[in-house]
């Protein structure tokens, strides 16, 4: 009798965002710095061509190929059918982005991805404009779906920062962080973050999923942001450690682990923004080794030191 087939669970990222926010120049984004994941997109139409189109290779009705093994679908309204056919149309899909419209909820379509068989929520990231997020939110009409669309978010990328001060872009942050209990919030030029940031945010399943944040010489920081590794290589308390990763004044976005917990057990650590995941190592995971990502001149690595000092065994 042969052995059944491994059930391989793909990673969904939700995109969303208020119109105009940036969410298609992201996905444009992550195509670029993909690094060898083949990734699917699921947009609501092809009618703004939402792809760069130097980086289509060739069309098939509703489906743009992409170049670096990457597709596009348009799913129209029907999203579940979408995602259902995706595995007969495209084996070996890496990771899944669905943008959704401007006017849509993440949190709802995360919600029904979360239903499906054969895929898990690998995070709901939302872009803001910097300029105009905060007169949106006061708006009679948009104001619930803003303010919605915002608390959803594991991650909010506040754009076109460029277009505002500094104390303006500050105050906004502050804002949003009353808005997103679960997020962090970061600045962003031309929605162009690092692609360690978005993807991999609950620590989604797959294959390659462990493989997302990587040490900081395979980081693609960029100007506006930094990282570090730091080697534990003793057992660790666990919930300490999340408290000094996620205390605020650690400057952490993002970060990623391997490590042993109390019990010995080789663990996972995913934190991002104030949400910590705790899960079992994959075979052949080695422990000992975790990697921050934060903004540039306010990830202290002397406060992080000081409260990961506490956690060590």
């Amino acid at each position: 009798m042969s052995a059944e087939p491994t059930r391989v669970t793909v990673p969904v990222t939700v995109i969303g965002g208020y119109l105009g926010a940036g969410k298609t120049t992201l996905v444009n984004h992550l195509l670029r710095t993909a690094d060898g994941l083949r990734l699917a997109v699921l947009v609501n139409d092809f009618g703004a061509l939402p792809i760069d189109r130097d980086l289509i290779v060739g069309s098939d009705g509703d489906t743009l190929e992409i170049s670096g093994g990457c597709i596009c679908c348009s799913y129209g309204s029907d999203l579940m059918e979408a995602l259902l056919e995706l595995p007969r149309r495209r084996p070996g899909i890496d990771r899944v982005l669905i943008e959704t419209s401007g006017v849509a909820l993440p949190g709802m379509v995360a919600s029904a991805v979360g239903l499906l068989q054969g895929y898990a929520l690998d995070g709901v990231v939302v872009l803001a404009d910097a300029e105009t997020v905060r007169r949106q939110a006061a708006d009679a009409y948009l104001g619930d779906t803003i303010t919605r669309q915002l608390a959803a978010a594991d991650l909010v990328i506040l754009n076109r920062c460029d277009l505002v001060g500094d104390a303006a872009r500050d105050e906004t942050v502050r804002w949003i962080e009353g808005q997103a209990p679960n997020g962090r919030v970061v600045p962003a030029e031309r929605s162009r973050v690092p692609a360690e940031l978005v993807l991999g945010l609950r620590g989604g399943a797959g294959e390659r999923a462990s493989n997302v944040l990587r040490t900081p010489g395979g980081v693609a920081v960029s100007v506006l942001y930094e990282s570090l590794e730091l080697t534990l290589d003793r057992a660790v308390d666990v919930e300490q450690m999340v408290r000094a990763l996620t205390a605020s004044d650690s400057g952490v976005l993002r970060a990623k682990g391997s490590l042993r917990d109390r019990e010995g057990r080789l663990v996972i650590l995913q934190i991002v923004g104030r949400r910590a995941e705790i899960t079992d190592a994959p075979a052949g995971a080695t422990p000992g080794t975790l990697v921050a990502i934060g903004l540039k001149g306010r990830l202290d690595r002397a406060a992080i030191d000081r409260g990961l000092g506490l956690a060590v065994i």
